[in-house]
């Protein structure tokens, strides 16, 4: 079983679950590098119910149905929550041992910075990538 632990830069926010992801992507669309500060949002996507978080959380609706978070001290991204669907992404870069990351897919390559090459192999979507419901 695998534990994914994490927080803010600051240790103010903690997060932690050892469900199993529904899935782990890379999206490269213009809103997530914004809310990032980077080129793309690596993240590890889990049900709400099996993340805890303690800790001093700003958020923000970026979409109609999505709420990214923030530590209220740092300002360091840790997630971004679609209530509607139950889902939550985890922030690779928030992790506590980002080797843990084993991306399945890029979406939203569209969007991908021009300097930036994709060469792992692994599926890449233009825009959003093929539903599954969250």
């Amino acid at each position: 079983m695998i534990t994914f632990k994490g927080g803010c830069l600051c240790q103010a926010v903690r997060y932690e679950t050892t469900a199993e992801p529904l899935n782990q992507r890379v999206c490269h669309c213009h809103e997530c590098q914004k809310a990032i500060g980077a080129a793309f949002n690596a993240r590890v996507l889990m049900r709400i119910d099996d993340v805890s978080i303690t800790g001093p959380i700003n958020t923000y609706y970026s979409s109609e149905t999505l709420e990214r978070g923030a530590c209220s001290h740092c300002g360091s991204s840790v997630f971004s929550r679609r209530a509607s669907a139950g889902v939550i992404g985890l922030t690779v870069g928030s992790m506590d041992d980002s080797s843990l990351f084993k991306p399945d897919m890029h979406f939203w390559v569209s969007s991908k910075q021009p300097w930036l090459e994709l060469t792992d192999g692994l599926p890449q979507h233009l825009e959003a990538p093929p539903s599954k419901g969250y």
